[in-house]
């Protein structure tokens, strides 16, 4: 009995000191990347939202866009710089490398200003269908890299560390769409 009660205290003890190690800035953020890496479903969800917003796409180019964007989510790497804690605030420095989705968008508005005709139809008016399809040709066949920086902030409420709203700015980056 007694050997039985000193597993149970390890055990309980061993468990807490594994929460803890769930309870930085660091692994908060690291738990938050990951979310991007492994599609959870409350960034499919965003994604899927994102995507039934953007009116210029049909429904089959949004199936597209949503999967060349789950293709950049599970290809985000990332590297933590530094963790800067302040009391009851902490800032996280990462340097993410994600596909530079922005490169390719800028490429794609610099063909259609060079070549508008190219995305006229068969009646000779401009489709915007046929611009959306090459945008999403050109973020789909796009293999090239960035690495940004991130520099996400914490707050630790009742005990545990949460990651604060991420601004625009490092979505962006997230996204691989930061224009810089």
């Amino acid at each position: 009995m007694k050997k039985i009660i000193i597993a149970l205290f390890v055990l309980l003890t061993v468990s807490g000191c594994m929460s803890d190690l769930t309870n930085t800035p660091t692994k908060q953020v690291e738990m938050f990347l990951a979310k991007y890496q492994t599609l959870d479903e409350d960034v499919i969800s965003d994604l899927e939202k994102l995507a039934q917003e953007e009116e210029r796409f049909n429904t089959e180019q949004r199936d597209k866009y949503i999967s060349i964007m789950k293709n950049h989510y599970q290809n985000i790497t990332y590297k933590i710089k530094d963790e800067t804690i302040d009391g009851d605030e902490a800032t996280v420095t990462v340097a993410i490398e994600v596909i530079d989705n922005a490169k390719a968008l800028a490429e794609a508005d610099v063909y259609f200003n060079n070549n508008p005709e190219a995305f006229y139809d068969e009646t000779d008016t401009y489709s915007e269908s046929m611009f959306m399809d090459y945008r999403l040709e050109l973020l789909e066949s796009n293999k090239e890299t960035v690495t940004y920086t991130l520099e996400l902030t914490l707050t630790k409420n009742d005990g545990k560390w949460q990651m604060d709203q991420i601004s625009e700015t490092n979505e962006s980056k997230i996204n691989g769409t930061y224009i810089y």
